[in-house]
Formats: C-alpha cells, structure tokens, sequence
C-alpha cells in the first residue's frame, strides 16, 4: 500500500523547470505558471498514466472552510488519533484531490498518531481522469485562488497549530509555497518532485527544515533545478535535506513503468521520518 501511496503523488508531481528542458517562460516566480506551462508539454503529459479508478472505504471526512477571498473551500480531514495541535497540510498532485490523495493521508494518519491530516483541494472539486483533463484544470487553476485556499487551511487549524506540509509534483511546488504561508506556525516542509522557491528572500522567511525528494534520471526537476536550491537555501542560511534516489520520475508509482519499489519504500519511511522529527521539536 504505501508503494500506492507515494505513486499518487509522487509521479503526478511532474511540476517542475528545468533549466535545460523547459523554456525561459516557465522560470516565472508564480509556481501555478510555472506547472501550468508544463501542462502544454507533451513528453509532460506521457510522463503520467491515467490514474486508475480507487474504491476504498475512507478514514477521514470532507470538510469545508472559508477562504480570505469571500469563497469557501473544501479538504479531506482526518483527525489525530492523539489529540493534539499537530497538523499536515497534504497537497495533491495535477490529477486532483483523488481517491489516492486520500489513501496516502490515510497512511499518513497511521504513521503520525499525534497529526491531524488536512489535503486540501486546490481545484475546487474538480478531479481529472486523464493526463489532458489534468492539463485544462492546472492550467485553470490560478496562484491567487490556491493561495487563498491555502490560507483558509491555515485560518482553520487556527494560530496555536504547528503546522508541516508535503505534496507531490503539482502539490510538491504548492508544499513549499505553503510552508512559507505558513509563517512562523511551519515545523517542516516535504517536497517530491516540486518546484522550488527561487527567491533568496523568500527562503530567508522560511521558519522551518525542508525534505526534498529528488530523482536523477528526472527530465523535469533534474540536476540543475536541484543544485540551484541546494544553493539558494545555503544563501538564505536555511537547512535542506536532499534525499537522492537513482530513479526516474514518478519511481514512487507502482502504476508506472518506471516505478522502483526500493526506492519508493525508502521515500516513504525518509518523509515520516523527518515529519515525526519536526513535530517533536
């Protein structure tokens, strides 16, 4: 299962520019353009098979909140099993908030008794099927409203929470910008596959440690992309961690002719390890 698990998001987290294989264009600072621009790539595209259907008796409920933009929002809650003020942001890949999503915060909820799981819903209850739907609703999806809904999770666990956050490709991206949403509030940030944050400045606001998930046969989020924020984390004197796997995108995928079963098991206990570490500071 945890194998699924990390599929979901892992390999739908294509997010991600680079500098030698996505144009000047996708360098924008707005991470929504920059994945959205992906979306028109079709080696992008064929990197991500259809999800398939998920049926399966769900832990957690739907909830809804309210957002700064005068709208409201949904997510897929579950509470912690030891009360607590722990919570995790989960942010979904470009297919959507789907059945996989949902079982990977199932997982999550396992593993961290003391953290309630929030997976937000950056598409407003939209969920793509193929690899083109997914395009259209990352391409519609704008900074503006994410950041709201974004927000609106952080309104709802309120001010005393501690607050992590992990997504994957599309969500790996919106995971780091979510951490610095999150302010002074942040115990950790987890990013598979995601576009980094590129402003030095901006890294500087970071009030907590970071987890990247990176594989170097990756055409997306390939070396370049990965030593830039290796560097511009060092410049903002901030810690990252740097999990390498000799794998290709969406390794975490059993659905995936390029999944790695190694290196997926390996991804998972690295991320809950530094999740239960960063709640216990």
């Amino acid at each position: 299962m945890k194998q699924l698990v990390l599929t979901c998001g892992l390999f739908f987290l294509v997010t991600l520019v680079s500098a030698q294989s996505v144009p000047s264009c996708c360098k924008a600072p707005s991470a929504t353009a920059a994945f959205a621009s992906l979306g028109s790539d079709v080696n992008f595209q064929n990197a991500h098979a259809s999800p398939v259907p998920m049926e399966y008796a769900a832990i957690g409920n739907m909830i809804t909140f309210k957002t700064p933009d005068g709208k409201t929002s949904s997510a897929y809650f579950l509470p912690a099993k030891q009360k607590s003020n722990n919570y995790l942001i989960v942010f979904h890949e470009w297919w959507g908030l789907n059945g996989y999503i949902k079982k990977v915060s199932d997982m999550l909820s396992d593993s961290l008794p003391n953290v309630n799981i929030i997976a937000v819903d950056l598409y407003d209850g939209k969920v793509a099927a193929n690899s083109d739907e997914a395009k259209n609703l990352m391409q519609a999806s704008t900074a503006d409203r994410s950041k709201a809904i974004i927000n609106g999770a952080i309104g709802f666990v309120g001010k005393d929470a501690r607050i992590a956050t992990v997504g994957w490709c599309f969500g790996g991206g919106w995971s780091m910008q979510g951490a610095l949403l999150a302010g002074n509030q942040l115990a950790g940030c987890v990013i598979y596959y995601g576009m980094p944050e590129t402003d030095v400045a901006r890294l500087k606001t970071l009030n907590a440690d970071v987890l990247f998930i990176w594989a170097n046969k990756d055409e997306w989020i390939n070396e370049k992309v990965m030593d830039d924020f290796v560097q511009n984390m060092k410049a903002a004197g901030k810690n990252l961690t740097v999990k390498e796997y000799p794998a290709d995108h969406a390794f975490a995928n059993p659905s995936n002719p390029k999944y790695d079963k190694g290196s997926g098991d390996d991804a998972w206990k690295n991320t809950t390890a530094f999740l239960k570490k960063s709640f216990a500071k």
